[in-house]
């Protein structure tokens, strides 16, 4: 029987250590968006791999590096563990409590850009590989690591590499970059994500602004023009407007609307967390909520730019005007056909001066709930959090699985330190340090369970 007393023991006596570790990685920026200390922390995570024993290498993927290490175990299992060292930008500043690349300690948690989304749950599982490693001496599986540098943006490059390099990252299974518990602190087993399409939408009217009094009557606005081209992509009962949109789209099964029926309600926790007074849809239920959340794709407008946005007036005409939206897409949609439709729509439209630059995405992907490896994480999940865990069908968000299960051929599953009120891709970014032990603890038990399956 595994010692895990002895592992447990160790995890909480190394535990500072282990945070220390966090606060050093999470104190170098690296977003992606911006390319700021991209090649710095790439290296930095490459070294914190090599001194735990792991064979280490930066991979060019055309983009940012790849991370990819590898340690030999003492069973034939291969147990590959996905993370990414990128994160979101921390603007606005204003609205941080502490800087965002200073990681500080308040009433149980930290904050700082990136500590929960990605470098909180990557440095905890280390943790647990240095449990393990410190009382058997070996690890009871092999273990690799990929960690990229492009999730943020959109895992561009990653696709591709991972098609490249299938041998190098060949496996029995993966664990996913993120995880953790609900609002009730249940820790929850995310079965799948959706697929996202992002492009920017953009369109030039004149050579350069204009006063509006000379040109307000007489030239075109750029501005005007995106926005009445904007207004096609959807009606107002949220039916996208793009031709064949919903053709391909695979509703959910029985047993994804019983997964889905069977946890906690969540229209309350919604309205009191994001502080909204009623939803899009006048949903009969909760199961009816849950399912529109996951298995219905989206048309979302998450910024707009053009003429002028400072402070007091300035009456100009704008040449330019640019809008970036995504499209959050379920099975069995793609990128590639999104893109098509939404040529054809803005044409048909009347709008072909109106410019599409893709920006990135991939197609949903999802895990089958009755995979052995899934029962082995599951399973493991009580001792460590204190409840098990409860299966999820699909999550809204959305990430590069679709590599992983369907090139790799890997059951994918999640678990971390993550919670409501982590503040993923917001301001004041934080994790809960009692989660950041519950979540090394649950590491340990599924490597040492999966060497022995």
């Amino acid at each position: 029987m595994p010692n895990f007393t002895a592992v447990d023991k160790f995890l909480e006596s190394h535990l500072t250590e282990s945070l220390e570790e966090l606060k050093t990685l999470t104190a170098q920026p690296s977003v992606a968006a911006q390319n700021l200390g991209m090649a710095e922390t790439a290296q930095l995570v490459k070294e914190m791999l090599q001194v735990r024993g792991f064979a280490a290498d930066l991979y060019d993927t055309g983009g940012f590096p790849v991370v990819i290490a590898h340690q030999q175990g003492t069973s034939d299992k291969t147990l590959l563990i996905y993370n990414h060292y990128d994160v979101q930008p921390p603007e606005p500043f204003d609205l941080w409590t502490s800087p965002p690349f200073e990681p500080e300690e308040r009433d149980g948690r930290i904050y700082g850009r990136g500590i929960s989304d990605d470098k909180g749950h990557f440095v905890s599982r280390l943790l647990a590989i240095d449990a393990l490693l410190d009382i058997y001496g070996d690890l009871p599986c092999t273990i690799k690591f990929i960690l990229e540098g492009e999730e943020e943006i959109g895992s561009v490059h990653l696709p591709a590499f991972i098609n490249k390099h299938r041998d190098t990252l060949s496996a029995d299974a993966c664990i996913w970059e993120f995880g953790g518990v609900d609002h009730r602190d249940i820790p929850m087993q995310y079965l799948g994500l959706r697929g996202i399409c992002y492009v920017e939408l953009s369109v030039q009217t004149a050579a350069m602004d204009v006063h509006s009094g000379l040109g307000g009557s007489i030239f075109p606005n750029a501005a005007w023009r995106l926005n009445w081209a904007l207004s096609t992509l959807k009606d107002q009962d949220e039916h996208i407007n793009l031709p064949d949109f919903y053709d391909p789209i695979l509703p959910p099964t029985e047993m994804d609307v019983q997964m889905l029926s069977e946890l906690p309600p969540v229209s309350e926790e919604y309205r009191s967390r994001y502080g909204v007074d009623q939803f899009l849809k006048d949903f009969q239920n909760e199961t009816e909520l849950r399912i529109a959340g996951v298995f219905e794709p989206t048309c979302t407008i998450c910024g707009l730019t053009s003429g002028y946005q400072g402070s007091g007036s300035k009456t100009v005409q704008p040449a330019k005007a640019s809008a970036k939206v995504d499209f959050r897409l379920v099975p069995n949609q793609t990128p590639k056909q999104v893109l098509n439709q939404l040529r054809a729509h803005l044409d048909r439209e009347g709008f072909p001066d109106v410019e599409i630059t893709f920006l990135g995405g991939g197609p949903p992907a999802r895990t089958d709930p009755e995979d052995p490896f899934v029962k082995l994480v599951v399973d493991t999940s009580a001792e460590a959090f204190g409840a098990p865990m409860q299966l999820v069908p699909m999550v809204g968000g959305s990430g590069p699985n679709h590599a992983f299960i369907n090139t790799l051929k890997l059951p994918v599953v999640t678990t971390g330190i993550g919670y409501p009120g982590s503040n993923a891709h917001a301001p004041n970014e934080n994790i809960r340090i009692d989660l950041y032990l519950k979540g090394a603890k649950h590491i340990s038990r599924i490597i040492h369970a999966f060497g022995q399956a």
